[in-house]
């Protein structure tokens, strides 16, 4: 899921890099501040959710993560009478994560970060490639007896796209009283076509939902960004112990710097500002419901092939797919597929990462390029059939 970097947006962090402000507080770029306050509010009318959420620009969705799932940290010891950004996890018992099969390595990096553990979350899935079992879900909360828990929803997995029931988990955090964080890295980008909007459906009921500008969106790298339907909780788990010399997360003179992880950062709001401006909502319309075109027009090139088998749904734009030649036994396609992906990195036509799914090595390109055309993905299939080949011959 590597997107570009649009006209527009490039012009911009060109002037960002030219400029090189530290858009850390309000005293230190009052250009930065403004434009973050409006892109932040672009990005919520982007994705439809209601007015008052507020949010912080990142680094990267794992940031993002990071940032959603510390405010959902702040907001569980509150339920135990902690201040935790003061005192602490010391003390505490260990915070119930509850999520399906499709939880994302960045989501666990960040609960590793905040001191909780990266296999802290407990996994209820009810298939071989992690569909959530929502059955399971509520029996553990039913046993947690009110007790706060976090559910980890995801909408739109890096293998084949697919998403978590989002308006049945909003529904389970709502009777249980549980956080619903939604880690939306591209996938939340769904909801700007009618085509795709219900596989967002609920998530304007979460908490906290993290995604990344530099996939979808297609500006430059690093640029993620975190949605809150109650920003005020981002001061006090952000805020930094005061000095002389900085202001404090109540005082006017404050800024985005205390509401997130990073202090020193730059101006990373202008390239999106520049590219929502240039294209608009309707603009980012059409780019999504044309890579989701693009990548129909692959799963369908893929499934006329008798070479290749295509290994899920398409729900958005990521088609997962394996090569597998008539005749090659089962046990060796893993091996056959693996070396595959090495050799497509190795002959630099094309690019296309491997997973597992299912339990099956395979291809998973996922579309979110501007410039991708149905000539790139016609270029692809023939690098894979013709490297395919040479690879099941040799043995």
């Amino acid at each position: 899921m590597i997107g570009g970097s649009t006209p527009a947006a490039l012009a911009a962090d060109w002037v960002v890099s030219m400029l090189d402000q530290n858009a850390f507080v309000r005293a230190s770029s009052r250009f930065a501040d403004a434009v973050e306050t409006v892109t932040l509010d672009w990005l919520r009318e982007l994705f439809g959710l209601p007015p008052g959420w507020g949010g912080a620009l990142t680094a990267s969705a794992t940031f993002a993560n990071l940032t959603g799932l510390a405010l959902a940290t702040n907001w569980w010891a509150e339920r135990h009478g902690v201040d935790v950004a003061s005192a602490g996890l010391a003390g505490l018992p260990r915070m119930p994560v509850l999520s399906g099969g499709h939880v994302h390595p960045s989501a666990r990096k960040a609960l590793q970060l905040l001191g909780h553990g990266k296999d802290t979350v407990e996994l209820f899935t009810r298939d071989e490639v992690g569909r959530i079992d929502l059955a399971g879900v509520r029996r553990r909360l039913g046993e947690l007896d009110r007790a706060p828990a976090v559910l980890l929803a995801t909408a739109g997995e890096p293998n084949a796209g697919e998403f978590d029931p989002l308006t049945d988990l909003a529904d389970l955090a709502e009777h249980f009283g549980a956080w619903l964080h939604v880690d939306g890295a591209f996938g939340i980008f769904a909801a700007l076509s009618p085509r795709t909007a219900h596989l967002t459906a609920g998530m304007e009921r979460a908490d906290s939902i993290a995604a990344d500008a530099h996939k979808w969106l297609n500006v430059p790298y690093e640029s993620g960004f975190v949605l809150v339907r109650k920003p005020d909780r981002i001061g006090p788990a952000f805020g930094m112990p005061g000095a002389a010399y900085l202001p404090g997360p109540d005082d006017p003179r404050g800024g985005y710097g205390l509401l997130g992880p990073e202090s020193s950062r730059r101006a990373r709001a202008l390239p999106i500002w520049a590219t929502l401006a240039a294209y608009g909502r309707t603009g980012y319309r059409e780019l999504v419901e044309r890579h989701c075109d693009l990548a129909a027009h692959l799963a369908a090139t893929v499934d006329a092939a008798p070479d290749l088998e295509r290994l899920a749904e398409v729900p958005l734009n990521v088609v997962c797919f394996r090569y597998h030649p008539a005749g090659l036994p089962e046990p060796e396609l893993d091996d056959v597929n693996r070396r595959l992906g090495e050799a497509l990195l190795d002959d630099g036509r094309v690019f296309a990462g491997t997973t597992v799914h299912g339990g099956r090595v395979a291809l998973r390109p996922a579309i979110s390029n501007w410039r991708t055309t149905a000539d790139d993905l016609d270029l692809l299939v023939e690098a894979v059939r013709e490297l395919g080949g040479a690879i099941a011959r040799a043995g």
